[in-house]
This record gives structure tokens, sequence and C-alpha cells, in this order.
């Protein structure tokens, strides 16, 4: 039994000889050599940060690009009156900061005082009246009916004078 001891011991000796590193991966640790003493890489700046500029629209009072421009011919056209042209001298209402497609009719009141319809628009449910103004031209209230109210609204005809436009502003049902 000594005999097979001493045999197993010389082959695990034998075996043990020739997994001698230095000779099998020479190659390799040069390799790696080489890798650990070339520069290490740069990293990138990160880029420049945009600081954003908002951007603030100017053109709320100007005609909705998504109507139809209005066609005037010019030798047909209306000439202004001299006698119709917008008080200046009076107090703004609120309802007049307001474009008046913006503005829809949504019902009536009455009362001993009078009629008065109700307008959904400018951040809001609104009452108004004979003679009140709506919409940024000029736009008088001259009558209000069950099925909507009667404006007229004095524009410039481009000559300098003015000219009354009508216009309606119909009932909307199931608002």
């Amino acid at each position: 039994m000594k005999g097979f001891q001493y045999i197993v011991v010389t082959l695990l000796a034998v075996g043990l000889a020739g997994c001698d590193s230095d000779k099998e991966y020479a190659d390799l640790q040069a390799f790696m050599d080489e890798v650990r003493s070339s520069p290490k890489g740069a990293i990138e700046a990160m880029p420049k940060e945009e600081v954003y500029e908002p951007f603030t629209y100017l053109a709320a009072t100007y005609r909705s690009p998504f109507q139809p421009p209005v066609k005037i011919e010019l030798s047909n056209r209306a000439k202004g009156d001299v006698d119709i042209k917008p008080d200046e001298t009076r107090v703004r209402q609120f309802l007049e900061g307001f474009n008046i497609e913006n503005f829809v009719m949504v019902g009536t009141l009455a009362n001993t005082a009078g009629t008065y319809a109700l307008v959904r628009g400018g951040d809001g449910v609104h009452r108004v009246g004979i003679g009140d103004y709506i919409g940024t031209n000029h736009g008088r209230i001259v009558a209000i009916t069950a099925a909507g109210i009667e404006v007229v609204e004095i524009v410039s005809d481009g000559d300098g004078g003015w000219l009354e436009r009508p216009r309606t502003l119909a009932l909307q049902e199931r608002s």
C-alpha cells in the first residue's frame, strides 16, 4: 500500500510541475501590462446647458388664422360715415377686453328691471343688458331675444372713417 501512495504522490508532483504559469501565459501578461501602462481615456465635458426663454404670444388681438379672411372689394367698398365713431372718452367695460368670438349666449333672465342675457366667455358666465359693451370692436348690445343677442360693432373702414357692423350671438343649446 505504501508503494501505491508513492506512485500517487509522484504523479501529483509531476502534474503540478506542468502547471507553471510563467511559460504559458507570458503573452497574456505582456498584453495586460501594455494596457495598464497606456494613458487613461478622458471623459468629455458635458454640453453647455441652454437656458429656456419662454415665448410670449402677442397676436391675440389679431384675426384668428383659422377663420377665413374677409374679402373687401375696393371699388364697391362702403365708406365710413363721419357721424359714426367710437366714444373714446367713456370708461371701457370688462367684457371689452375679450374678442367677441370667445363669447357664447347660454341663456336669458327677465325681471321688472328688464331682460338680460347670460354669456359665457372671458373667464366665466356674465350677465349683460341692452346698452352694455362687449368685444374689442366697440360692440354695443342693442337687443336681447330668447334666440340671441344683437350687437352693433364700430369698425374702421381703413380710410380713417368708421362703419357699423351688425353681429348676432346666437343661443347655444345644450352647453
